[in-house]
């Protein structure tokens, strides 16, 4: 379905896609980044639709895909990619894609999963995940390499346990995926962990970020993030 998605060019260098016909819950941002030596992927929406023919490139780069995390809004399409990069505590969960793990199961029963259907006689309750083995799993500390600009791999658990984020260090652009976005940040997920969310974004106060690019919601400078982070602090004090 060629018009599944939407495309916003953000700068010369970064695209951002998403699914406008998905549950507004589930509407992911999936990032496009052209780097000089590679071009990088941030996460890869549901998979109702294939991404790869969306994604835009003509020069025979590599094109790395980062997964932020396992959850369904965010692998759908990963297998459609050869070199798939995610977080190293649940790499081996990519290999099966189980839905207790991503969540898909909770998409089969959603009311208005979808506002238009992908294809004739498309059923929410026949959505599935093919497998995507890791072909590099990223932790704490690792760096993502375009060639003219580097990426530290932040771990910042709490909206999932292998939540992971990009950060440039020396431009400040930071691709936070569901750690921390401008909506509303879902901490009560069965696997969410409010202590751990509330460490990730004590540490986020002082991240000196340009701009933040997050899983879903507009792209925020670091005084919006800053005033996320402390909203969200200042909601769960106590705990």
């Amino acid at each position: 379905m060629p018009d599944w998605f939407s495309r916003r060019i953000v700068d010369d260098k970064t695209t951002m896609l998403t699914e406008p016909f998905v549950h507004e819950y589930l509407r992911a941002n999936i990032w496009h980044l052209r780097g000089r030596d590679a071009d990088l992927l941030v996460d890869t929406g549901m998979g109702i639709c294939p991404l790869a023919p969306e994604i835009e490139r003509s020069d025979g780069k590599p094109l790395l895909v980062v997964a932020t995390h396992i959850h369904l809004d965010h692998v759908g399409s990963l297998h459609e990619f050869p070199l798939r990069a995610g977080p190293r505590m649940s790499a081996e969960q990519f290999e099966s894609m189980d839905e207790a793990v991503t969540y898909a199961y909770m998409f089969h029963d959603l009311d208005g999963a979808v506002s238009k259907l992908p294809a004739p006689g498309w059923k929410a309750a026949d959505y599935k995940i093919p497998s995507a083995p890791l072909t590099r799993t990223l932790d704490e500390g690792d760096i993502v390499d375009l060639g003219d600009r580097q990426f530290r791999v932040l771990h910042l658990p709490g909206h999932s346990p292998d939540s992971i984020a990009l950060f440039d260090e020396v431009d400040g652009l930071f691709f936070s995926g569901d750690a921390i976005y401008d909506d509303t940040l879902i901490d009560d997920l069965p696997d969410s962990d409010r202590t751990a969310y509330i460490s990730t974004m004590q540490r986020l106060l002082d991240l000196p970020i340009r701009i933040g690019h997050g899983g879903h919601g507009p792209s925020f400078d670091g005084k919006r993030m800053r005033a996320i982070a402390t909203t969200y602090l200042g909601r769960t004090a106590g705990i």
